[in-house]
């Protein structure tokens, strides 16, 4: 799966070389990987970057792929299930990427596989370094593939008990902006918390109020429909207005985690005095969130392996071969996840 550096369109199943060793001593048979906004926002030339030296990029960051090949002592055999990590540390590093916390990497110098500097896992053989490779339970199945977008949600949620945890934070009432991917999957979290969830989005039938509905919650299509006050918002559109109308709903103490970006740009009118006074009076937080560390993927697993198998099954939507991966970009009203077959 292949684009080309800032040429819109340039989508292509390309012949590439083996994945160099440099990659990673893990040899990898490509199963899946999942389509989410930033590969769109790649294949329309927005962004991305290659390896040094190359135009082309391998794109494909969530991904499941089958073990060739590992060394002795890297903890996996030839079979196990795998994913891969995304983001890389910088090469400095900087204080947090020195401690492993390449998500919270503070020069930008950081690398990440299939968007920024290094080829992806869209491949049909891809290679990893152990220490940046997920075992997958065989029980998970090909629904590994949603361990990444999942991983972004564990990170999401352990912001959100981090900074509700500067006062007596008891949250019971969340609201979930987008039912997409990561707005489903931060419900599915909500709800193995217990929390009453309910889910805001434009569409009015079709798979997403259903699979709000089978999780217990309350789906949404206006914002005047709610009926609480949430503790918490995750935020999973980006959008702008919708953006400042969740943040003027927060509680004293409640907390919004912003995990979405909207491609934009957009220009909206706001009444930002009155929201920042209410923010501070109130002691509420807002607090942004990107990529995940390799604890909030193995949360990810965990947080996979405890849902309903057949409510996970409904959030892939679609699926395509590799040699016909470009199809996936024409998104269709129902797709929640669309997923490309590395095999085929």
């Amino acid at each position: 799966m292949t684009v080309t550096r800032g040429r819109a369109d340039s989508a292509a199943v390309g012949e590439v070389p083996e994945p160099p060793v440099a990659d990673g001593s893990i040899l990898v048979e490509g199963l899946l990987t999942g389509i989410c906004g930033t590969d769109l926002e790649m294949v329309s030339g927005e962004f991305g970057s290659g390896p040094a030296g190359s135009d082309t990029l391998v794109i494909g960051h969530e991904s499941l792929g089958r073990v060739l090949e590992a060394p002795v002592g890297s903890g996996f055999a030839a079979g196990d299930l795998v994913a891969g990590v995304v983001r890389r540390p910088d090469p400095v590093p900087c204080p947090a990427c020195a401690r492993g916390e390449w998500d919270f990497c503070r020069n930008g110098q950081y690398a990440e596989r299939g968007i920024k500097g290094l080829d992806g896992y869209g491949a049909e053989r891809w290679r990893v370094d152990p220490y940046f490779a997920v075992p997958v339970p065989a029980q998970l199945g090909e629904l590994g593939v949603l361990v990444e977008p999942a991983s972004i949600l564990t990170k999401a949620w352990e912001q959100v008990d981090q900074v509700g945890a500067r006062s007596s934070f008891t949250p019971q009432h969340v609201l979930v902006t987008g039912a997409g991917p990561i707005g489903l999957l931060a419900a599915l979290i909500a709800q193995q918390r217990g929390y009453d969830v309910h889910v805001l989005d434009r569409v009015t039938d079709g798979p997403k109020p259903d699979l709000v509905r089978a999780l217990g919650g309350t789906y949404l299509t206006d914002l005047r429909q709610l009926d609480v006050v949430p503790d918490v918002v995750i935020e999973a559109t980006g959008v702008g207005q919708l953006v400042y109308d969740c943040a003027s709903l927060l509680p004293p103490a409640g907390v919004m985690c912003l995990a979405g970006i909207h491609p934009g740009p957009a220009t909206v009118e706001v009444q930002l005095d009155a929201l920042v006074r209410q923010l501070v009076v109130r002691n509420a937080a807002l607090v942004g969130t990107v990529n995940a560390g390799k604890r909030h993927y193995a949360d990810a697993v965990d947080v996979l392996l405890a849902a309903d198998r057949s409510w996970l099954e409904r959030l892939i939507t679609r699926t395509v071969p590799l040699s016909n991966w470009p199809d996936a970009l024409a998104r269709e009203p129902d797709d929640i996840k669309v997923v490309v077959d590395l095999r085929g």
